[in-house]
């Protein structure tokens, strides 16, 4: 008997690899409610609309600067999260609508 499944998405598959590592998946659920989970006044933008800065959440995560922004890198590669930079800096912020077709397609797939 053979499979005749089709072939996994290679999106749903990236989001799935970014989604396995715990501190990833820490780090979006913060960015859900960033106004609970990051310090407001220190903000120099709107982190409804632009997203929380990588120094914040590296200060929240306790990692390197380096691992924070690799980490990010892999969420915004699964479209996970959108990058703005704002002067030197860059914000993260979730992708709603990404996440929710993620959920869908999940439902779909399994």
């Amino acid at each position: 008997m053979t499979d005749t499944a089709p072939t996994p998405d290679p999106n749903l598959v990236n989001a799935l690899r970014a989604l396995s590592n715990p501190m990833r998946l820490q780090m979006l659920r913060w960015l859900r409610e960033p106004e609970r989970h990051f310090p407001m006044g220190a903000a120099v933008a709107d982190p409804a609309e632009v997203g929380v800065c990588v120094s914040h959440i590296q200060a929240k995560a306790g990692l390197a600067q380096s691992t924070v922004s690799a980490y990010m890198a892999e969420l915004q590669r699964a479209g996970l999260v959108r990058a703005t930079r704002v002067g030197k800096w860059t914000h993260y912020r979730r992708d709603e609508q990404r996440i929710a077709d993620l959920v869908a397609e999940l439902g779909q797939t399994l």
